[in-house]
């Protein structure tokens, strides 16, 4: 089969962009899988797909799969170049744009000075949700809220604050981002047991009120220079936990995001995401016959 397709970043968080706007293309999880190869394929840590509005007040429907081809619910970064791509393309002009994700909707705004505002929705803290499961264990308090205990290996026990920014997040506070064991305990944590759906794993480094340093091992794709739904998690958690303000910068590796979320008794305000989406390049590609 041969596609077009547009290869995008934001922060670093790069991915392959598919327009299905006119039809769909039956791509098949081996062939997102072999997209996203960065030696056989064009190289992603996500596919993005583009189509039709599923329904009225809505522009399009966002579909997002993973490096490894299963089909996620959110990526922050990636919506932003969602929003990027359709406007660039001419497929809409307005703004916002209002997108169907697998777990809602998302009303995505492009600013004047040419970086992207997302509407993430409000945070989910009930544990049935995330999921995340808690038999047998007690949270630990920690400022207005809570961390969990979880067992990595045998013998070594770590702290996590669980949550949902419509993909699950378990984020941990760290000393120093740089020399946190990501590579280690991220896997470790993202097929945990005590979350059936998998999760992001996020080590957190607060540097000050208005400031985190941030990495995020991604489920289904590893460590990626930068998470949009990780950078929303860390905060929301910095901030329940008494260790941040309002408005945060995150610094990650492929760049800055700023995440604002007004907390309050109910917790239910939406989290507000602004960063970069860059085009890098075009191109044409024969996806083979696999499965």
């Amino acid at each position: 089969m041969h596609i077009r397709f547009t290869k995008m970043q934001g922060a670093g968080n790069d991915f392959v962009v598919l327009d299905e706007t006119r039809a769909s293309l039956g791509l098949n999880r081996a062939q997102y899988r072999w997209l996203a190869d960065r030696h056989f394929g064009v190289g992603a840590d996500q596919i993005l797909t583009v189509r039709p509005s599923p329904g009225p007040g809505l522009d399009f429907e966002y579909i997002i799969h993973n490096a490894d081809g299963g089909e996620v619910e959110h990526c922050g970064n990636g919506a932003r170049c969602f929003v990027r791509y359709v406007r660039d393309k001419g497929l809409t002009d307005r703004n916002p744009v209002r997108v169907k994700v697998q777990k809602g909707e998302l009303s995505l705004r492009l600013n004047e000075d040419g970086r992207v505002t997302v509407d993430m929705g409000p945070p989910v803290f009930e544990l049935d949700r995330i999921p995340f499961n808690s038999q047998g264990i007690d949270a630990q308090t920690c400022g207005a809220w809570e961390q969990w205990p979880l067992t990595l290996g045998t013998d070594r026990q770590v702290l996590v604050s669980v949550l949902s920014m419509g993909n699950p997040h378990a984020v941990m506070l760290v000393d120093d981002a740089d020399t946190a064991p990501v590579l280690d305990w991220g896997p470790q944590i993202e097929t945990h047991p005590r979350f059936p759906a998998r999760v992001n794993a996020g080590f957190l480094q607060v540097v000050d009120r208005s400031h985190i340093r941030l990495r995020v091992f991604e489920r289904g794709t590893g460590e990626t220079l930068a998470c949009g739904t990780g950078a929303c998690a860390a905060v929301v958690a910095g901030i329940r936990l008494g260790l941040l303000d309002n408005e945060v910068d995150v610094q990650t590796h492929g760049g800055m995001l700023t995440i604002a979320w007004q907390d309050d008794a109910t917790h239910a305000a939406p989290v507000l995401m602004t960063g970069p989406a860059t085009t890098v390049f075009e191109g044409e590609i024969d996806v083979p016959d696999v499965d």
